[in-house]
């Protein structure tokens, strides 16, 4: 349910289109309280999920690799590799780095949770000013979930997903440890996204899932009580603009 402090009036759906209607009616149809100070911080929300979506939608439809660490690349020219993941070079920008992960796609190549916080980095570059972006997310160290104090991840039990959240599908009898489970974008409509898997229902998941198990293995895959999501009151603060109706 969406609750706006000092009894602010609620938006309709009707204001909404798209995947932001979807996002809206999610929130206001949920169990659980999703709390708002003002109008801006639950647009900005609304916004923020929808770039989530979006850039995981580019991603699927990129020619960026799937790979363990160390098959793993990224561009050379942006990017440093050390031992922890790859870590900006001084010199580059890091709204530059990000986007060019999606310019230059065909240098990188990484794992699902990289997949994830990169994701996560591309939504909030299009959400929040540039310069802000590259005040906050200075010397940027990427691999698994390295990802800077800023990003703001919180993550919580339930099964109570909003389309933008993040979740994990466990695949308890692994054959290779890279694929001990699969961090996947809900997208709504029940649809996912997991990089290495690619665009899948629920079933889909669990089914790529388990043809990477251990031979003779008989447990399935399947989708753990948890999602993980952006801290929206603390970004909201470096939008571009004010949002409002108005």
């Amino acid at each position: 349910m969406i609750v706006l402090a000092n009894n602010q009036s609620k938006p309709g759906i009707d204001r909404f289109f798209g995947v932001q209607r979807e996002i809206f009616f999610a929130l206001e149809n949920s169990p659980e309280v999703h709390q708002y100070d003002s109008m801006h911080e639950l647009l900005f929300e609304i916004m923020l999920r929808e770039n989530i979506i979006n850039a995981a939608r580019q991603l699927h439809a990129s020619p960026i690799e799937f790979a363990p660490f160390n098959t793993s690349r990224f561009n050379p020219l942006i990017w440093r590799r050390t031992k922890y993941g790859y870590l900006l070079d001084p010199a580059v920008l890091p709204s530059d780095a990000i986007m060019d992960v999606y310019i230059h796609s065909r240098e990188y190549a990484f794992e699902c949770t990289t997949a994830i916080v990169l994701i996560f980095y591309k939504a909030v570059l299009g959400s929040i000013s540039v310069s802000r972006f590259n005040t906050l997310f200075q010397g940027l160290l990427v691999w698994d979930w390295n990802y800077d104090y800023d990003l703001s991840i919180i993550t919580k039990k339930g099964r109570n997903f909003i389309p933008g959240d993040v979740v994990y599908f466990y695949n308890p009898d692994y054959e290779h440890p890279v694929w001990m489970g699969e961090n996947a974008v809900y997208l709504g409509g029940g649809m996912y996204f997991g990089h290495g898997i690619g665009m899948e229902t629920e079933a889909g998941m669990i089914r790529a899932l388990n043809t990477l198990r251990k031979p003779g293995s008989m447990r399935d895959a399947y989708l753990i009580s948890q999602h993980s999501r952006l801290n929206v009151k603390y970004l909201s603060q470096f939008a571009k603009r004010p949002l409002s109706f108005a």
